[in-house]
């Protein structure tokens, strides 16, 4: 099904997908990571950091999002996903393409906000059961050059 048949305008598009990604973000920044792979596809891939094989599948999403946060055991850093400058691009084939700026802020007790790292996220977004689903996402850090 066409993600975009069910929409008026790509303005009623765009608000969806914001709501999306929001919720998906508090997910993620929760360690909800069983409800953040619910975010995709059944057979969804999700790459997130240079060198580091795809995830799929969401109980492979889940083994490495826990994989990943291991390294933040018993450090009391709290870290949060910033989504802007989302640009949507409806495709022929009914999904849709997203690119969209983050920012990963870091912030630990007494410490002042860090932001590490700064990235482009490349989505393909589908209808599954008439909400939008991540068939792929994958993460470009940005490079200081």
């Amino acid at each position: 099904m066409s993600i975009t048949a069910d929409f008026a305008s790509l303005t009623e598009l765009h608000s969806l997908i914001q709501h999306f990604y929001a919720h998906q973000m508090h997910h993620l920044d929760e360690r909800r990571f069983e409800e953040y792979a619910a975010t995709f596809t059944e057979d969804g891939e999700f790459q997130h950091s240079p060198g580091v094989e795809p995830a799929r599948g969401r109980a492979g999403i889940v083994d490495e999002l826990v994989r990943f946060h291991k390294k933040f055991d018993g450090d009391p850093v709290r870290r949060r996903h910033w989504f802007n400058q989302i640009a949507l691009d409806p495709r022929p084939d009914g999904t849709v393409r997203s690119t969209v700026y983050a920012l990963v802020v870091t912030v630990r007790p007494g410490g002042k906000p860090e932001i590490s790292p700064s990235c482009t996220v490349h989505d393909v977004l589908v209808l599954d059961e008439g909400r939008p689903a991540l068939k792929s996402r994958t993460i470009s850090h940005d490079q200081v050059f």
